[in-house]
């Protein structure tokens, strides 16, 4: 067994909200850095409010003494050409490359929903195995680029986009190599209809990067039979951080623990920080996480 390498970092999600500005938008970004240190977090994942060159986030993030743990990368391969996407990702590449990430979330959000007032079943599918194959070629082809450029694909299955559920993360994988990192979203997952000790023991060969997030069921349930929007499903408290919902965390941290798993586990939870107050639930978050990863593993309940 490798030994479980892990730090612990979180998305400033918690504290502001790119897709939603208004939640959070007031709060500097120097407050989440600092409120995040002080928690025990050793990284963070970039937002809207980051600098982005290179220097200047060396210099921010050294300040706080944090790392630098990826970057939402919004990709189109669904809708342009290997070429146009590696001219796009340049400059964000650059910074995440020289900013010590090795990995970077690719989430595709070409004719994605996740950002619209448009119920969940509109979001966009391939309905071919042509399109699936056509679609993974380039999604592998960029995903051999960015790791020659020493950043490992880690590739987001998201609510409202086209890979969303178990049987799509199953399609995609099946038809692209190693180079294409898959980033393992507990709550996302759970959102889409899917047991998430499932999918890792399907993919945990692949799985390079982990969103901690928890779920509220009945929330989930209610977006469902109300045909809520993404947006709308976040507002009214679909997701949460982790030890305050309803997904078993402890068996997936030991799932992890089990396959060696290197690398960050992210607390990332969309909520609305004047219902969800940001300190509060980022320190739960971290606790319940912290715990876990020190814990020491019984292998009969891992197995």
């Amino acid at each position: 067994m490798n030994a479980f390498d892990v730090r612990i970092g979180i998305n400033p999600l918690s504290w502001m909200n790119d897709d939603l500005p208004s939640l959070g938008g007031e709060t500097p970004l120097e407050v989440a850095l600092t409120e995040g240190r002080k928690i025990g977090y050793q990284g963070f994942e970039l937002g809207n409010k980051f600098p982005r060159d290179p220097d200047a986030l060396n210099a921010l993030l050294a300040q706080c003494d944090l790392s630098l743990v990826s970057g939402w990368y919004s990709g189109r391969l669904a809708r342009r050409s290997v070429a146009d996407e590696i001219a796009e990702v340049g400059a964000h590449l650059e910074l995440l490359a020289k900013n010590g990430a090795t990995v970077m979330v690719y989430g595709e959000v070409a004719d994605s929903i996740q950002g619209a007032q448009q119920p969940l079943y509109q979001r966009p599918r391939f309905f071919s195995d042509a399109q699936w194959d056509a679609y993974a070629a380039r999604v592998d082809e960029f995903a051999r680029y960015t790791l020659s450029r020493g950043v490992r694909l880690a590739y987001h299955h998201h609510m409202g986009a086209y890979v969303e559920t178990p049987a799509d993360v199953d399609k995609l994988m099946a038809r692209t190599g190693d180079a294409v990192g898959l980033l393992f979203d507990a709550g996302h997952i759970t959102f889409a209809g899917g047991d998430p000790l499932v999918m890792l023991d399907k993919h945990i060969a692949r799985v390079c990067h982990v969103h901690c997030k928890d779920v509220r069921p009945a929330v989930m349930k209610l977006a469902r039979n109300r045909n809520w929007s993404f947006l709308d499903a976040v507002l009214n408290g679909a997701f949460t951080v982790p030890g305050d919902g309803a997904i078993d965390f402890p068996s997936i941290i030991a799932r992890l623990k089990q396959h060696g798993y290197q690398g960050w586990l992210v607390v990332e939870a969309e909520q609305d920080p004047v219902v969800a107050p940001s300190y509060a639930y980022a320190d739960k978050g971290y606790r319940t996480l912290r715990s876990l990863v020190d814990a020491p593993l019984d292998t009969k309940e891992a197995a």
